[in-house]
């Protein structure tokens, strides 16, 4: 199966191992490329010009539009458990909008401006446990 990952830029080590473990269950997977770049690891890191100068919103996009399924890996961030942030938030609508299966790795996080709109996605959650894909 071809997965998708959307997770925060701040979470690319954990996402990298995530990626391997997925390939060697056989899955092929597509990557945020600010995290194959390892933006958040440059000197002077500006998230709002890494992402205006990769263009990385609309080719996320695509990745998503490609996959078979994404699979949202929230992690714990600025205390706020099973976090998701803004892009991730709507790389979640555009799975659901293209029909495709949503994974989250960790329970949805207790965020009450998104709360309604991420339950409706239908995400189906792993509870760590990438076998359940």
């Amino acid at each position: 199966m071809k997965i998708c990952i959307c997770c925060s830029l701040s979470f690319g080590d954990e996402v990298r191992k995530i990626a391997t473990q997925l390939e060697e269950m056989g899955h092929e997977v597509l990557l945020p490329n600010g995290v194959i770049n390892r933006l958040t690891e440059q000197k002077d890191f500006d998230p709002i010009q890494a992402k205006i100068n990769t263009d990385s919103n609309h080719k996320h996009v695509d990745k998503v539009r490609a996959a078979d399924a994404v699979l949202i890996c929230n992690y714990t961030k600025n205390g706020i458990e099973n976090y998701i942030g803004a892009n991730s938030f709507a790389e979640m609508f555009v799975a659901y909008y293209f029909n495709k299966p949503i994974y989250t790795l960790f329970p949805l996080p207790d965020m009450p401006y998104i709360s309604d709109e991420i339950h409706s996605f239908g995400a189906k959650n792993l509870n760590g446990d990438l076998s359940k894909i």
